[in-house]
């Protein structure tokens, strides 16, 4: 090993999330109410990537991400790969895509939208953008950014 190199120890069981954005996988810790008294985890911030110049890594022993999270987690890290792994082996590689629709995975910033009322009606989003990502809602047309998905979790 170079002095360049980071060496991290591989896990047991349970997901890597890698190719995310620079800087932002404390914001994905928070969304997933890690870290906890329970589950060990490794987080590598503006790392060296030859594909994305710098990336953050995060690495979850013994937990696999449910697809609520997996959902919210493509709002926040639409580039990034999620690798399930079981006994040391990576059972499962997947590149997040965000959808041209999101569903009752966020709220609408509005205040007054019809969504954050008491009605039983689905939270509707456009998405207007990728990259950076920015939603548009379906009923009262408000965009949202970054700032007001992450805020959210």
């Amino acid at each position: 090993m170079t002095k360049s190199e980071l060496k991290v120890k591989r896990i047991k069981n349970g997901t890597v999330i890698d190719h995310i954005t620079a800087n932002r996988s404390l914001n994905i810790l928070n969304m997933l109410k890690l870290p906890d008294d329970e589950t060990a985890i490794m987080v590598a911030i503006n790392v060296e990537s030859s594909d994305m110049g710098r990336k953050d890594i995060i690495k979850i022993e013994g937990r696999e991400l449910s697809q609520d999270e997996v959902d919210k987690l493509v709002l926040l890290a639409p580039q990034a790969t999620l690798n399930i792994i079981r006994d040391y082996q990576n059972i499962r590689k997947s590149h997040l895509h965000l959808m041209d629709e999101i569903t009752d995975v966020v709220t609408c910033s509005n205040p007054n939208c019809i969504t954050n009322s008491n009605e039983p009606i689905q939270k509707r989003f456009a998405v207007q953008n990728k990259q950076p990502i920015t939603l548009r809602c379906y009923y009262c047309e408000r965009t949202m950014e970054y700032d007001d998905i992450e805020s959210q979790f």
